[in-house]
C-alpha cells in the first residue's frame, strides 16, 4: 500500500495524479495546506500500517517530523520525499530525500516531473506521450518558464484546474492520460477558459488600479490585495510596473502572502523565507505573520494607489530626445532628457537633479522609485511645451 502526501496546488495534483495513474486503488492519496502537511505526517505514524510506503511531495516537514521519517526508514519503512525548493535541499543528507532545483539540462524541475523521472525510472510507471506532455505543461506553469516560452497551454492548464473541484480535475486528467496519445483540451473546457481569460483580464484591470508602492528592505514592493489569481495577476502587474522589484499578493481571508517577480535579480524565495515561508526564485509566499503584517498592512495601509501611465500616447512617449513628460500626486514635473553624451537626466519642476543614468530605463526606475511619478498624457504634455515656448520668447 502507499500513501502520497502533495501540496494542494497544481504542481501537487499532478502528483496525486501519476501515483493514481501508476498504483490505482492501491495508494492514498491527501492534498495538503503548506501549514498542514505537518498533521498528516504525524497522523500517519499513529495510524497507517508499518507497511505502508510513504511519498511526501512538493512539501516539507518541520523538524520534528524529519526526525520521526529518519526513525521510521531507519527501522526499514518505506519513503521517500520528492520537492524542488531550494529551502528543502537539506534533505538531500538523507536516504530518503531527494531535492532538485534543476536537472542536468539547467530546466527548473517541478515535483510533478521530479515524481515521473522517479516512477518510470523504477519501472512503477510505463511512459507515454500523454502523460510526459502533461508533466512538462504542469512544470513550465510552477516555474513560471511557460510565462517566458508563452506557453498559454501551461497557463490554461492551470486555470482549469482551479476552475473544477480537485476530484474532478483528477478524474478527468487520469481518463485523458490513460486513453488518449496526446494531451488536449476537450470542446467544453476551451470554452470555459475562454471565458475565464476574459473574466481574469477584468480582474487585473481592476486591482491594477489598487496597487500601492513601498520600500521594504534593499526592495521596491508593490502590495496589492487579492484572493484569486495570483499568478496572472503577479505576472501582468510586474510587467506592468517594472521598476517594482517584486509584487506582494495579501489574501486576508486566508491570512497568506504571496511573492511574484519578472526579474532576474529578485529571489521571492529568500522574501518569504524571513517570514517563515519558502518556494521559488519566481513565485513564493508564507503566511501573514506579525511581523508580515506590520510591514504589508499596517505600514501601508494608508498609502495611494500608484497611478498608471498614460495609455496610447503619440507625443509624450518614452525614450524620446526632446524629453518626455511625468507627474506624481505632489503635482511636481519631472523631464527625462537626453544629454549630449547619450546619458539621461531628470528636471523636477526646471531644476536639474544631480544624479544622471546611462539609459532612460534606469531614470525612469529611480523617478518611479523616488517620486512615484507617472507617464501623463499627451494633452498634459502639449500644455507643458506651449507654456515653456511661451515662457523662452519673453
Amino acid at each position: 500500500m502507499y500513501k502520497l502526501l502533495s501540496h494542494n496546488d497544481l504542481d501537487g495534483v499532478g502528483c496525486g495524479i501519476l501515483a493514481k495513474l501508476t498504483f490505482d486503488k492501491d495508494v492514498k492519496v491527501r492534498y495538503n495546506s503548506v501549514s498542514g502537511l505537518d498533521r498528516e505526517v504525524e497522523w500517519f505514524f499513529e495510524n497507517e500500517s508499518k507497511e505502508t510506503f510513504l511519498i511526501i511531495t512538493d512539501l516539507s516537514v518541520n523538524q520534528e517530523n524529519e526526525q520521526r521519517i529518519e526513525a521510521f526508514y531507519q527501522a526499514g519503512g518505506k519513503v521517500q520525499l520528492l520537492d524542488h525548493h531550494k529551502t528543502s535541499l537539506h534533505y538531500n543528507e538523507y536516504e530518503w530525500g531527494q531535492v532538485l532545483v534543476e536537472d542536468d539540462k539547467g530546466r527548473l524541475t517541478s515535483a510533478t516531473s521530479l515524481l515521473y523521472e522517479y516512477l518510470v525510472s523504477n519501472e512503477f510507471l510505463q511512459p507515454s506521450e500523454a502523460i510526459a506532455e502533461f508533466v512538462e505543461l504542469v512544470r513550465q506553469y510552477d516555474t513560471w518558464e511557460w510565462e517566458k516560452n508563452n506557453n498559454q497551454q501551461a497557463q490554461r492548464l492551470n486555470a482549469l484546474f482551479f476552475l473544477v473541484s480537485i476530484e474532478g480535475f483528477e478524474e478527468k486528467m487520469i481518463s485523458r492520460l490513460k486513453t488518449s496519445d496526446h494531451f488536449y483540451f476537450d470542446e467544453f473546457e476551451q470554452r470555459i477558459l475562454d471565458m475565464e481569460e476574459e473574466k481574469i483580464e477584468r480582474y487585473i484591470r481592476r486591482k491594477r488600479r489598487e496597487l500601492v508602492q513601498t520600500q521594504i528592505g534593499k526592495f521596491f514592493a508593490g502590495i496589492v490585495y487579492a484572493e484569486s489569481y495570483h499568478s496572472e495577476l503577479g505576472n501582468e502587474l510586474g510587467k506592468e510596473y517594472p521598476h517594482l522589484d517584486y509584487i506582494a499578493i495579501l489574501n486576508i481571508g486566508g491570512k497568506r502572502l504571496g511573492f511574484r517577480t519578472i526579474h532576474d535579480h529578485v529571489d521571492v524565495s529568500e522574501v518569504a523565507s524571513h517570514y517563515g515561508g519558502g518556494g521559488h526564485a519566481k513565485a513564493s509566499g508564507c503566511s501573514l505573520t506579525d511581523q508580515a503584517y506590520r510591514h504589508y498592512v499596517k505600514e501601508t495601509f494608508h498609502l495611494e494607489p500608484l497611478r498608471e501611465d498614460a495609455k496610447h500616447n503619440r507625443y509624450n512617449v518614452k525614450g524620446t530626445s526632446f524629453g518626455t513628460l511625468y507627474k506624481n500626486r505632489n503635482e511636481d514635473l519631472f523631464l527625462v532628457i537626453r544629454n549630449s553624451d547619450e546619458t539621461w537626466s531628470i528636471e523636477r519642476n526646471k531644476t536639474k537633479l544631480n544624479e544622471s543614468y546611462s539609459t532612460y530605463k534606469e531614470a525612469e526606475n529611480f523617478l518611479k522609485r523616488k517620486f512615484a511619478a507617472w507617464l501623463v498624457r499627451d494633452d498634459t504634455f502639449v500644455e507643458h511645451l506651449i507654456k515653456e515656448v511661451k515662457n523662452a520668447k519673453k
